[in-house]
């Protein structure tokens, strides 16, 4: 098949897709987003692509990209509809709420004084995220009611009106880890911890990867979330309590793994090229 490659910026993960890509006997095509420009004509672009894999590392890069090949006719892995609800926490919180699927308790608050309410009513400390936002940026910890003014008051200070919506989210005591599974067209084939010492256990923030093993609970449970916000190809973050049961923090749609590869030495793109093309052939 020939397989178009959208991205922005080439990082070891496009590397290894394009890598497994060729090994698997098939082409690639590089669709380099910031030298393109893509009319809005009503034609469909003759891209001869058999489809595209969605790898900009900017949101909105992804969004409008993926928007405009569906609509010239080209089929985008993931779509936009899975990149639009995986990129806003509240749409994907309430996704995967709506279908059973155990979250931290959550509250959106549409005011600072809704803010406030929601905390006291959770119970400090409180998380209070970003609704678009990755790598763990933006993400505030208020340890009692004068943290969350100080965050309220930043977070108002900003121009963006997504940070006069509050996601404000219950404080899960994890066991100074949580996991990353990777979902692959309805498959959970590789998972690591994200080791910390610190409370937020993201990679980018100098976590350490380590290989895990999920339980079947937690293999259904990140089936059920895939399922939930549309499927393809995900990164799911899950969160281990202290009771003893796993939640489900977030879905990420354009997924990062060269970690994940060199703690396991499993062969992540490998599985993505081969699943994805035996979806697009069906």
């Amino acid at each position: 098949m020939i397989i178009g490659l959208v991205y922005d910026l080439l990082r070891p993960e496009e590397r290894m897709l394009i890598e497994a890509a060729r090994r698997g006997g098939h082409s690639i095509q590089l669709l380099f987003v910031p030298e393109r420009i893509d009319w809005l004509d009503g034609s469909r672009e003759n891209l001869d692509i058999d489809f595209a894999l969605q790898r900009c590392v900017s949101h909105h890069r992804a969004l409008a990209t993926s928007a405009v090949l569906e609509s010239k006719g080209t089929r985008v892995v993931n779509p936009y509809s899975v990149i639009r609800d995986c990129g806003d926490k509240l749409v994907t919180t309430a996704k995967l709420a709506s279908r059973g699927v155990k979250v931290p308790r959550t509250g959106i608050a549409y005011s600072r004084e809704a803010a406030i309410a929601a905390s006291r009513e959770l119970g400090y400390p409180v998380v209070v995220k970003p609704i678009i936002g990755s790598w763990g940026r933006m993400v505030a910890r208020a340890e009692n009611e004068d943290d969350l003014l100080d965050i309220l008051d930043f977070r108002e200070s900003m121009s963006s009106p997504h940070f006069k919506i509050h996601y404000i989210q219950q404080y899960v005591q994890k066991p100074g880890r949580d996991i990353r599974a990777f979902y692959v067209w309805g498959e959970v084939p590789v998972a690591i911890y994200r080791v910390s010492q610190r409370w937020k256990t993201n990679t980018a923030l100098g976590a350490k990867a380590v290989p895990a093993e999920l339980s079947p609970d937690q293999v259904e449970l990140v089936i059920k979330s895939g399922e939930a916000v549309g499927g393809g190809v995900l990164g799911i973050d899950l969160l281990e309590t202290k009771d003893g049961e796993t939640c489900v923090s977030e879905v990420n749609a354009v997924v990062e793994f060269r970690n994940t590869v060199q703690v396991t030495g499993y062969d992540l793109a490998g599985k993505i090229i081969e699943e994805t093309v035996k979806v697009m052939r069906r």
